[in-house]
């Protein structure tokens, strides 16, 4: 019996995640509302909220490899094709809030570490064909 019960409180839980979890609307996804975001300049990061990362990718082919810890709040957007962010971040204590974009294709970001010059940092990429290595130390 004791199995049953177990089996049931897992589907019940199951089931209150799944209701909660994020719906699209694929109907107002269009080309302009892409330009929309793409156009908007994410001035301040700290509109972040507390330990939520947010990764919008746009394009074929992207990657976006975040090792982060709990006090980690990033928001990762790529509009292209080939992208790849590397973010990582995990073996740090320190809160760290930070903003990455990219626009083009076949862009590298990799970013390890943070510190005090690199905390609210907002990286805008433009381009195609670049490379950014950043160590924070």
């Amino acid at each position: 019996m004791k199995t049953f019960e177990k089996i049931f409180i897992t589907l019940v839980l199951l089931s209150t995640m799944l209701a909660k979890s994020q719906q699209i609307d694929w109907s107002l996804i269009n080309s302009q509302t892409a330009i929309g975001i793409i156009n908007t300049p994410v001035s301040d990061p700290s509109f972040i909220t507390s330990s939520v990362s947010q990764v919008l990718q746009v394009g074929d082919l992207n990657n976006a490899d975040l090792r982060i810890n709990s006090k980690t709040n990033i928001m990762v957007q790529q509009f292209g094709d080939q992208n790849s962010i590397y973010f990582n971040n995990a073996f740090s204590s320190k809160e760290a809030k930070t903003v990455i974009t990219t626009q083009g294709d076949n862009n590298i970001v990799d970013i390890t570490g943070t510190n005090s010059i690199s905390d609210k940092m907002h990286l805008n990429v433009q381009g195609e064909n670049m490379a950014v290595f950043m160590r924070n130390y």
